[in-house]
Formats: C-alpha cells, structure tokens, sequence
C-alpha cells in the first residue's frame, strides 16, 4: 500500500530545482507514483506594479518560452513525458492548488529557502501553496547546506 499516488512538483527555475526534482523522483518511485510538474509563471505586471508603460507581452512570451524549456530540460533529466509537465501562468499558490485538485493529486513537493525551519516567511511561494492546499505538502530544504550532522 503506497503512502501516495499522484506527486505533484511544483518548481522555480533556480538552480536548486534539480534537488526537489531528485526528492520528488525518489519519492514518486518508492510509491510508485505518478509525478507531474509544474512551473507557474508569475504575470509581470504583479512583480513590477502595473505602473509600467510598456507592452509586458513579449517580455512574458519570451520568459514563458525560456521557462518551457527549462522545465523540459529538467523533465527529460528524470525522464519524464510531455504529458505530465506543465508550465502554467498565474499565481502560483492559485495556480498549483487547481492542477492538484484537477489532476487528484496527494502530495504537493515544493522547494522551500527554509531560514526559519518551518515558520517560513510569511509570503514566500512556500507558504502560500501550503495555505488551502488539499493533500500533504512537503516542503524540501534547498539553499545553504550548512545542516549540522
């Protein structure tokens, strides 16, 4: 009997996403999991304020299309097809909780710049897809590896 079905890997494009994809991977395999994933691309216009007199479109294009390729660099890594990779555009916390819903996943793997253990900062990424989500989250520790042993 396997703890989970259906891993859903939610990831940014920093350099650190290898290491939640590995976790993810291994986890999905131990369970023999389906794993999906995904990137949300963030509307330009929420990052730098709408007070910006230019035409964001092709700056989002091109940022889209650099991220889809990633993403299917990263997928091809741990082999996974087409079908279970997604590159979505939107909130991220809005736009995860709707593919885990859609797609009943029970577990959401994202990477999270743990500074404060589990009391992540308020606002990250992190902390928002665990807010309403509707299966477990796991939170993987990416960044400084300066754990004690």
């Amino acid at each position: 009997m396997s703890l989970y079905k259906h891993i859903l890997v939610a990831i940014d494009l920093s350099d650190e996403a290898d290491d939640v994809l590995e976790k993810a991977k291994s986890l999905a395999e131990t369970n023999g999991a389906r794993l999906t994933l995904v990137h949300v691309v963030e509307p330009l216009s929420v990052a730098y304020g709408s007070d910006i007199p230019l035409d964001l479109t092709t700056l989002q294009d091109e940022i889209t299309k650099q991220a889809k390729e990633r993403i299917s660099k990263l997928a091809e890594s741990i082999h996974l097809d087409k079908g279970e990779q997604h590159v979505v555009y939107g909130r991220p916390e809005r736009e995860v909780h709707r593919i885990a819903e859609e797609s009943d996943v029970d577990l959401i793997v994202v990477g999270s710049h743990g500074r404060h253990g589990l009391a992540l900062i308020l606002g990250s990424t992190s902390t928002s897809i665990l807010h309403g989500a509707c299966c477990d989250v796991l939170a993987v520790r990416v960044g400084k590896k300066n754990r004690h042993h």
